[in-house]
Order: C-alpha cells, then sequence, then structure tokens
C-alpha cells in the first residue's frame, strides 16, 4: 500500500474531473485571482477551479472555446457557436465597457462571472483564438471569415483582412505585433496593431497549423495538427519544424512553461508534450489515449491541460502536489 501511494506521489501527471464526461472543457486559461479558468465547450459554460479544488460554473453561450486574460483584470472568451466574444469578470472588477445586449442573469456588474458580450461587425464570423495585444486591446481570429478583430478597452470593435485562410490561433509577439495560425493558408500570419497583414508559408504542406504560442526565445512556437510537428518561426519569418516521435499524435494547442520549454497537447495520442528552444522532445502519458486534451497553460508552476472528456490534467515532472 504505501509503495502504490508513494508512485502516485511520484506521479507527474494529475487528472481532476471538473465536469460530466459530456459537456467538453477545451480552453484553459491562468486567472488573474489565482484559479483556472476553463471553457465548457458542448455545455454552454465557463468553468473555474480554485487553488482548493473547488469547481463553479457560469453559464454562457453556445460553443465558447479559447479563453485567455485580458489586461483589464478579467477573462475573454470566444464562443464559436454563438459568434461573439464574451468578457467574463473573475469579481471585484467594473465590467462597464462594450455591449451588455443578451447579458440577461449574468450577474451584476463586476461580480464574479458577469459576463458582457461583443460582437463581430461580419455576421456568422466563428470567433476562435483570442489574446491580448501590445496596444492594449484583445484581439481575436474570426475563422469562418478570415478576419480578425480588436476589441478595444472602451468596447469598440475594428475588423482587418487576416493575411490567409481560416486564421485560428493567435499571440502577442516580442515585436510588437499579432501572430496568428492560418490552418488552411498552411502558413504562419503576422498582424500589426494598424491591421497590416503578412503570411509566411510552411515548409511542409497540408501540416493545419493550430495553437501558437510566444517563446521564452523571442520567437513564436506553433503545432502542425496534419503533420504531426512541431514549428518555429523567428519576427523575421525563419521558419524550422521539429518532427514528432509520433507522427499521428495530433498537436493542438502549445504555451510556453514555468521551465523555459515549449508544452504542447497531443490530441490524438492522449499526451502531453515538451520541447525545448533546441528542439529535445519528450512526452507524458495522460489517463487515457482517447482523453482528448485540448487547451493548455502554465499555472502554479506547472502546466496544466483541459481533456474534453470532464477532466483537467496537471502535469509537472517529479511532483504533484495540487488538492
Amino acid at each position: 500500500m504505501l509503495d502504490r501511494i508513494g508512485r502516485w506521489l511520484a506521479d507527474p501527471v494529475r487528472a481532476y474531473t471538473v465536469s460530466g464526461p459530456d459537456a467538453g472543457p477545451y480552453g484553459v486559461a491562468s486567472g488573474p485571482d489565482g484559479a483556472l479558468w476553463f471553457t465548457l465547450v458542448h455545455q454552454g459554460a465557463v468553468g473555474r477551479r480554485d487553488a482548493a479544488g473547488r469547481v463553479t460554473t457560469y453559464p454562457v453561450g453556445a460553443g465558447p472555446t479559447v479563453i485567455a486574460p485580458g489586461p483589464d483584470g478579467a477573462l475573454w472568451f470566444t464562443e464559436y457557436g454563438a459568434h461573439r466574444v464574451g468578457r467574463i469578470a473573475v469579481g471585484g472588477d467594473a465590467g462597464d465597457a462594450g455591449d451588455t445586449s443578451g447579458a440577461g442573469d449574468a450577474g451584476a456588474p463586476g461580480e464574479a462571472g458577469t459576463v458582457r458580450w461583443y460582437a463581430p461587425l461580419t455576421a456568422d464570423a466563428g470567433p476562435y483564438g483570442i489574446a491580448a495585444g501590445p496596444d492594449g486591446a484583445m484581439w481575436c481570429t474570426l475563422s469562418a471569415v478570415d478576419r480578425v478583430a480588436r476589441i478595444a478597452p472602451d468596447g469598440t470593435v475594428t475588423e482587418y483582412p487576416a493575411p490567409g485562410a481560416f486564421p485560428s490561433a493567435l499571440v502577442a509577439g516580442s515585436d510588437g505585433a499579432l501572430w496568428c495560425t492560418l490552418n488552411q493558408g498552411n502558413a504562419v500570419g503576422r498582424i500589426t496593431t494598424d491591421g497590416r497583414g503578412t503570411a509566411y508559408p510552411l515548409p511542409t504542406e497540408a501540416a493545419g497549423p493550430v495553437g501558437i504560442a510566444a517563446g521564452p526565445d523571442g520567437a513564436l512556437w506553433f503545432v502542425e495538427i496534419g503533420a504531426g510537428q512541431i514549428g518555429r518561426i523567428t519576427v523575421d519569418g525563419t521558419i524550422t519544424e521539429y518532427p514528432l516521435p509520433d507522427r499521428a499524435a495530433r498537436p493542438h494547442a502549445i504555451t510556453t512553461g514555468p521551465d523555459g520549454a515549449l508544452w504542447f497537447t497531443e490530441w490524438g495520442s492522449g499526451r502531453v508534450g515538451r520541447i525545448t528552444t533546441d528542439g529535445d522532445i519528450t512526452a507524458y502519458d495522460l489517463p487515457s489515449r482517447t482523453c482528448e486534451p485540448h487547451g493548455i497553460t502554465a499555472h502554479d508552476g506547472a502546466v496544466w491541460c483541459a481533456l474534453e472528456t470532464g477532466a483537467l490534467a496537471r502535469v509537472a515532472p517529479g511532483r504533484a502536489d495540487t488538492p
């Protein structure tokens, strides 16, 4: 018995149930309140898991997908099914910008879980990726209409053409621009804060880039779900690709970890992978090969990922001390 307990304590991977198996945890982000926030894409809700392991869910709209912290102390998320962007308060903020139509019983301004929505200018836009920009605004991709949107602090929405087809994830780069994957354009795009776009084609055909993150080395790192590779692009457009040991792993999302490496989910294999800035790759098995890991984020000295089968998994090599 003691031997089994010792192995459990040493296990670098722990999974924590946060929903039913059909709710679909998808995106995950570390909040300014010390909690983990996540989307439930099939339940139409946003969830919060605090440091003690307590889970609270807040109903939102159809298909909440990617979630990210904003410069205003709130969490922002895209609703792919409802074609809008939501802002959810963590508690104690004003939350007074933007369109509140449809807010219903979402809560009083400043109350935790209060949601405000922002509609893109283009109908049926399919918002997906979202990130804080270097200009103090929130930016999101409109994947169904090949555009990107900027939401100013006062709630004003501006749209620009994406530099390629099906813009997916995006992130602010070290050069003061936004960078996004162009999933159906087989490229990585760069967008300045005044809307000028450039596309950098990938060397591998049909690579299908999805997730992207700013690396600790000043470059952008991204995953190629169709090719089973991790990519790196410098801010001057130089691309390097690193094949995964399992080319059928279907990497989905990527983030910079607390250890200075890049961590990514392998949706097709039920693993979390780690790649150093030198290109060395290791992988960690999740509880099941069919757990469908999607979003991933750094939090409390570890990395956490959302498992669509109803859990959040924490990966911390050599330690596992979350309740």
